[in-house]
């Protein structure tokens, strides 16, 4: 691999994640997005001997490069290819109710980036955009099939795409003239879409699309909620939450779900501002730069439970 593959595949935030977790030989910690496995490793590191690693994640060409990863630490793990709003079922299936400390990092990994399933504008590929092969919808049926305002609607709220109006409009026209297969043919025809003065900006007129695509397909923000929401739950009095998000609409759904439990009194929030990279790790790792770190910590006397049936209803 070289230089700017090693450090496309640096773990995001490292130090910070582990710091926060606070963690110490024999917890049990859940690493809801394993990835290629980086801060799974680190975490391992600091919780063995007698420590036990739940390890999950959607993708699981990706779950096969964290296993060889972590292959060293042996019976010190389990993995799991589910999505991590099952997480409470999933501890029950070890027959564990509690763990110290719960991670999501819920940016795509640099494997994902470089596959052949369309993640990327930079790379050309068959629109697909799944997380979980198993799952049913991808993108071509999106950009293909749905109507002209469910595109729209699609790209502005996940997208926040200023020119969500005309890149649908743009979208439906092409496809008249034949299906757009590719990512290379969808991002001509965003190109094509928008104002010529948008075409230069420092960030590429497609990547607001291919976000809001790829969320919708894996219906991400939904599953975001859920799972903060239990993995709260399952914490251990003065456990920890740690969250490393990479755009607004995630970080928004961390920051209104923290807050909601700190009032109820609940979650003691560690971060009261998201932590960013620093300067350091951004020009080592460019991927890092939108990423930002919340944290939480459970309270010692929280009846969660209660609290979880009467927020839902």
């Amino acid at each position: 691999m070289d230089e700017k593959n090693r450090a496309e595949h640096i773990p995001v935030m490292l130090n910070e994640s582990i710091d926060f977790m606070n963690l110490k030989a024999g917890d049990v910690v859940v690493d809801c997005t394993v990835g290629m496995g980086g801060h799974s490793e680190r975490i391992l590191e600091c919780i063995l001997p007698g420590g036990k690693l739940i390890a999950i994640d959607r993708d699981s060409e990706g779950l096969k490069l964290a296993k060889e990863k972590l292959s060293r630490f042996k019976d010190s793990f389990y993995i799991f290819n589910d999505n991590f709003t099952n997480i409470k079922q999933i501890l029950r299936s070890l027959n564990i109710e509690k763990v110290d400390a719960v991670l999501f990092d819920l940016g795509i990994s640099s494997y994902q980036l470089e596959s052949d399933r369309g993640f990327s504008f930079k790379r050309d590929a068959f629109l697909d955009m799944r997380m979980d092969t198993r799952s049913k919808l991808i993108a071509y049926d999106i950009v293909n099939y749905y109507s002209e305002r469910e595109i729209s609607r699609i790209l502005k709220d996940f997208g926040e795409e200023r020119y969500h109006q005309r890149i649908a409009r743009g979208i439906v026209l092409a496809r008249k003239e034949k299906a757009i297969e590719t990512t290379k043919e969808l991002s001509g025809v965003i190109l094509k879409a928008v104002p010529h003065s948008y075409t230069n900006k420092r960030i590429s007129p497609a990547t607001r699309t291919f976000q809001a695509l790829r969320i919708a397909v894996n219906r991400e923000l939904e599953s975001i909620f859920t799972a903060v929401k239990d993995a709260i739950d399952v914490l251990l009095p003065e456990g920890r939450i740690v969250v490393i998000s990479f755009h607004s609409l995630e970080d928004r759904i961390i920051k209104r779900t923290f807050r909601d439990f700190q009032k109820e009194g609940h979650l003691q929030s560690l971060t009261s501002k998201p932590l960013i990279p620093s300067p350091l790790e951004v020009d080592i790792n460019p991927r890092s730069r939108s990423a930002k770190l919340r944290v939480g910590k459970k309270c010692k006397n929280s009846d969660l439970n209660l609290f979880l049936k009467i927020f839902m209803l």
